[in-house]
């Protein structure tokens, strides 16, 4: 059963702390992603049936597979699909950045250039639940961003073939190449390459411990886009709110993992029981009601506040990775929020939404992040170029005061780059 605190009973820094697994995950990534490197191909068919209980002769997916996917679907839900692709695409579209160009000053020309990456990564998990949203929020901004290539690694099943519902997905996105793989040896194989799969710029997308671990390891090599931990939302309600539906949206998030984390702050005691209540009658009718069972117990809390004004310093203490704000006219409270990966308005407005069709992005900082780090977006897959041009004349004018500086700072040789052209034009 979720346990209520008061404030005074729990610091922002254990809200969402949890048990650290005993297994040396980084031990074992380690080993996997030196085997990678050294036996290429060989290690991943190796791994993939040791994991997964597929023996394969391929890892790439082929166009027929994909095909066979696309048909296996039902036509609902292929639709739905497209609808939320055109939702992802609208939303991502308007963060498309242009460069800019300086060239106020007689003979100076500086600026800056948007660079897509020529190939970006995905990481689609598997295993317990399988995620086309996934799919369609890591792959469309790499698209809209130019990527050249766009490649996705999920893990097969024990028939060595991919959830339909997952490829169907990476064809309504535009994904390019498809590879039979999970683990930390699909993120050593995306980092490295293999004689089958190519090296990529950067890996984006979810996983488990080892995956997220894989991620930390080959970062250098590439670019990451986070250390993603468990799902955890926060839910910040007032009295008013119903017990019943502050319920659902908090095992919405309990039920992707026992590691996953639900946190409801409120100004209301009754409230606060009559959730803790609801919640119980709620978990049995799920589906996934063991995993939820184990989250709540162990990582579930409702926190008590004075005031709804404290309840919205301890999200911005806890910086959360979703925010429900289940308030009458929560755009006034909005300003307030600092520190949340994705803000959720209303009492209309489940984080579901998020996770599927509403259109922002998904994939978010974890584990307090929020402070320092954003949602995926398209800014995920470009780099920045940056360019000067000096004129003979433009230079002259402020050849000494580059001197002056490098002297300052002890670098002669630069100082002398920038005079020797003047010395040899007199």
């Amino acid at each position: 059963m979720i346990r209520i605190y008061r404030m005074s009973e729990v610091e922002p820094g254990e809200v969402f702390a949890r048990s650290v697994p005993s297994v040396k995950v980084d031990e074992i990534v380690s080993a996997i992603i030196r085997d990678v490197r050294e036996r290429g191909d060989e290690a991943l068919f190796a791994y993939t049936e040791k994991f997964d209980g597929a023996k394969l002769t391929s890892l790439a997916v082929t166009p027929e597979e994909i095909a066979e996917a696309r048909a296996a679907v039902e036509p609902e839900f292929l639709a739905v699909l497209e609808k939320a692709a055109r939702n992802i695409r609208r939303f991502h579209e308007r963060q498309v950045r242009t460069g800019f160009i300086l060239n106020d000053e007689d003979g100076v020309v500086t600026g800056q250039k948007i660079i897509p990456l020529d190939r970006a990564g995905l990481y689609v998990p598997g295993g317990t639940a399988a995620y086309p949203s996934t799919v369609l929020m890591d792959a469309i901004p790499a698209k809209i961003a130019g990527c050249r290539e766009v490649v996705m690694v999920t893990p097969p099943g024990k028939n060595g073939k991919i959830n339909p519902a997952i490829l169907a997905a990476a064809s309504v996105a535009g994904v390019d190449r498809i590879f039979k793989l999970g683990g930390a040896q699909a993120v050593a194989a995306l980092a490295y390459g293999t004689e089958s799969v190519p090296r990529v710029d950067k890996i984006v997308g979810p996983g488990n411990a080892f995956v997220a671990e894989a991620k930390r390891q080959v970062y250098g090599q590439v670019a990451i886009d986070m250390i993603a931990g468990p799902s955890e939302i926060l839910v910040l309600a007032d009295g008013k709110s119903d017990p019943r539906v502050l319920a659902a949206d908090l095992l919405s998030q309990a039920e992707h993992d026992k590691m996953a984390s639900a946190v409801l702050v409120t100004d209301s005691m009754a409230l606060a029981e009559a959730v803790r209540d609801e919640m119980e009658i709620q978990i049995p009718l799920l589906e996934r009601a063991g995993i939820a069972r184990v989250s709540v117990d162990t990582n579930g809390k409702i926190i008590v506040a004075e005031t709804l004004a404290e309840g919205i310093e301890i999200a911005n203490a806890i910086a959360p990775e979703h925010l429900e704000l289940m308030l009458d006219n929560p755009f006034d409270y909005l300003d307030k929020i600092r520190h949340a990966g994705s803000v959720f308005m209303g009492r209309n407005c489940p984080e579901a939404l998020g996770d599927y069709l509403a259109g922002p992005n998904h994939t978010l900082p974890t584990g307090g992040t929020a402070r320092f780090s954003s949602p995926l977006s398209v800014d995920d897959f470009v780099k920045k170029t940056q360019y000067t041009y000096f004129s003979e004349s433009a230079l002259a004018a402020v050849a000494e005061d580059v001197a002056l500086f490098a002297r300052k700072e002890g670098l002669t040789g630069h100082a002398k780059s920038a005079l020797i052209r003047g010395e040899i034009g007199s």
